[in-house]
């Protein structure tokens, strides 16, 4: 048995050798045998006990660090879900607009008015309720919706929203050096709704 310090125990001792795993000893390294594998592998239980400390600081650290990662892959997770959520919904509630019953061909960049009548029907109008007079219409105003070019749907008050985020992304477009052309053919709803 080692000699133990005057701060190590032997308890200390034993416990951190079953968490401690040396280097294997070899008695000929490179075909030279040692004199005294006493003096080459000579330990001491101070040493041993720190060893083993340190590894057990490293299991720690090691599994805070994953656990910290694994929170923020986590926290994705979530805004992803949430994401695919919205998406779903935007995707239905498009649906459900181009299933409006209506008499004329729906334009990209247009805005079209929707209106229910007492029956359920739900049906697009060129007309907003501001455009009936006086009497107003007698159906139901639900809300008024911009055509997208694919074919989504932008409720009128979400347009200035939609316009600033697509002046935003023209604007670092054309601070990465993407040419006019394609920049216009990119953002052609912020010009349509600038005219």
């Amino acid at each position: 048995m080692k000699r133990m310090s005057s701060t190590t125990t032997a308890e200390e001792y034993q416990e951190a050798m079953s968490k401690v795993t040396l280097v294997e000893r070899n008695p000929e390294p490179n075909g030279t045998k040692i004199i005294s594998m006493y003096r080459t592998g000579r330990r001491e239980a101070h040493d041993i006990v720190e060893l083993a400390k340190t590894i057990q600081e490293a299991d720690v650290q090691v599994t805070s660090t994953a656990c910290a990662k694994l929170t923020v892959i986590a926290e994705q997770i979530k805004f992803l879900q949430e994401q695919a959520q919205k998406i779903l919904q935007e995707t239905k509630s498009a649906q459900d607009l181009h299933h409006a019953a209506c008499n004329f061909r729906k334009i990209p960049g247009h805005i079209y008015h929707l209106y229910r009548r007492d029956s359920g029907q739900t049906y697009f109008s060129m007309l907003s309720p501001e455009d009936w007079g006086p009497g107003g219409c007698a159906h139901n105003f639900v809300g008024s919706y911009r055509l997208e070019h694919d074919l989504t749907w932008t409720p009128a008050e979400r347009l200035q929203q939609v316009s600033d985020n697509l002046v935003w992304a023209k604007s670092l477009l054309e601070t990465t050096g993407v040419k006019q052309k394609e920049l216009l053919s990119i953002c052609s709803p912020v010009e349509e709704m600038e005219t």
